[in-house]
């Protein structure tokens, strides 16, 4: 069981509330079950003393006789449970029930009304006895009757009460609980929704919890509503400022690098190299940060969005066949025609266009490109025939740097700018030694349809 579960916390207290209830209920009804019997065999006993005292008289000699038979069979049967006893100073009368046995006798008795107590009699058994003094006649000697009954029968049938009453109890409790099971899932329902939006919240910060929520639970959507608006805004002004500084310094960038083409031609070779290198190294780290914020807007809307790669990588090679470096160029084209990427076409298109453009500046005769749909992921592979790649993939993913300063074969800052797109739509991008030696580009997605 889960110890941060709600459901499961409810659940345990309302389990063990209503097992204490049902133990309290078995116990106390079980008392006033005994209590109830109890009066009921007093109440027996009061009448068969009633009509005991109605048939008996005294004979010559003053001993207690009764006339007739008593109504119940089991003052005939010996050690049945259930006695009488008629005695006075002179003698006793007994049901056959006692034998040779006698009931306790007390030594002073109210004569106005029916005394009951418990107490020990013959046979070793624990007896509740009903007990006065009647006279007879006004002037005749008065005589102590008593009506026992064996307390054993009651208290076996107050067990077998409660032993039925335990097990319906115990049904009770499961159907209760099940009851309860039930009360807190319809209680927890709203959350559960509640759960569902900001999953797709999570995918798209633009949506908002908009279903009809219960009073107790409006309060936290409203809250949870507030923070993403907020949530939002600042990232909206982050991306925003990022942006604008990144295009605003582009404009001091162009007009270092013309400074330097100045100084190139004015024989400061030195100066313009050294100016040629801040300025790559500050517009790489602008792309980058280009890249970031297209990455970002990609996370925002990756839910909702799709493209068709063989139309994007037609359109890439048909502008690549143009130039001086792919003109000479096979390009490979494996792509079904209905596949969808999760990515916009503008994203894909500069992903792979810097990709393949990559490939095709360092293939010497043939740039492959391919996507298919297997196991769960969609997989697109970008592949030339050049020198591959001549540095650690870690050291090609390097944040910030060029990568075609760090020794020929290099693939530049397009490897970062793709990954950072393909990871931002979900995907990965790994760097592999391709089947012609060169360098393979293995893009993946994970399939949701």
């Amino acid at each position: 069981m889960n110890s941060g579960s709600l459901r499961w916390r409810l659940l345990l207290a309302a389990a063990i509330a209503i097992l204490i209830a049902m133990t309290v209920s078995w116990a106390l009804m079980g008392l006033l079950f005994s209590r109830h019997a109890q009066r009921g065999v007093v109440t027996e006993l009061t009448r068969e003393a009633l009509e005991l005292v109605a048939g008996l008289h005294l004979n010559a000699v003053g001993v207690p006789q009764l006339e007739g038979q008593a109504s119940d069979p089991r003052f005939d049967r010996p050690s049945s449970g259930r006695y009488w006893q008629a005695s006075t100073s002179l003698g006793a009368a007994r049901s056959l029930s006692l034998w040779d046995e006698t009931l306790p006798v007390p030594g002073a008795l109210d004569a106005r009304q029916w005394r009951t107590r418990e107490s020990n009699g013959p046979f070793g058994q624990r007896l509740i006895i009903v007990e006065r003094v009647v006279r007879l006649d006004p002037e005749g000697t008065p005589v102590t009757v008593q009506v026992a009954q064996n307390l054993s029968d009651l208290e076996a049938a107050a067990r077998a009460f409660r032993r039925e009453l335990g097990l319906f109890l115990g049904i009770l409790w499961v159907a209760l609980v099940a009851a309860a099971w039930l009360q807190v899932t319809l209680g927890l329902a709203p959350l559960a929704s509640v759960s569902t939006a900001l999953y797709s919240l999570q995918k798209n910060p633009a949506a908002r919890l908009t279903a009809p929520h219960p009073n107790e639970v409006s309060p936290l959507v409203s809250a949870i509503n507030t923070l993403a608006d907020a949530r939002e805004k600042d990232l909206v002004r982050a991306k925003r400022r990022g942006a604008d500084l990144a295009h605003s310094l582009k404009t001091p960038l162009s007009a270092l690098r013309a400074i330097s083409h100045r100084a190139r031609e004015s024989g400061e070779t030195t100066t313009a190299d050294d100016l040629d290198r801040v300025i790559d190294t500050a517009g790489a780290a602008l792309e980058a940060e280009l890249a970031r914020s297209r990455a970002a807007a990609i996370r925002d809307n990756r839910a909702s969005t799709q493209c068709s790669p063989f139309d994007v990588v037609e359109r890439i090679v048909g502008v690549l066949e143009k130039t001086d470096f792919g003109g000479d160029l096979v390009y490979s084209v494996d792509i079904a025609p209905q596949l969808k990427l999760p990515l916009t076409e503008e994203d894909l298109m500069e992903a792979l266009g810097a990709l393949v453009e990559n490939a095709s500046r360092f293939a010497r005769r043939q740039v492959a490109v391919s996507a298919m749909r297997a196991e769960g992921h969609f997989r697109m592979l970008v592949e030339d025939d050049g020198p591959g790649l001549e540095i650690s993939t870690e050291a090609a993913f390097m944040r910030g740097g060029r990568l075609d300063e760090l020794g020929r074969g290099n693939h530049g800052l397009g490897l970062s700018i793709a990954k950072e797109i393909v990871e931002a739509a979900g995907g990965t991008l790994d760097l592999q030694r391709s089947v012609p030696g060169g360098l393979q580009v293995a893009l993946s997605w994970p399939a949701t349809k």
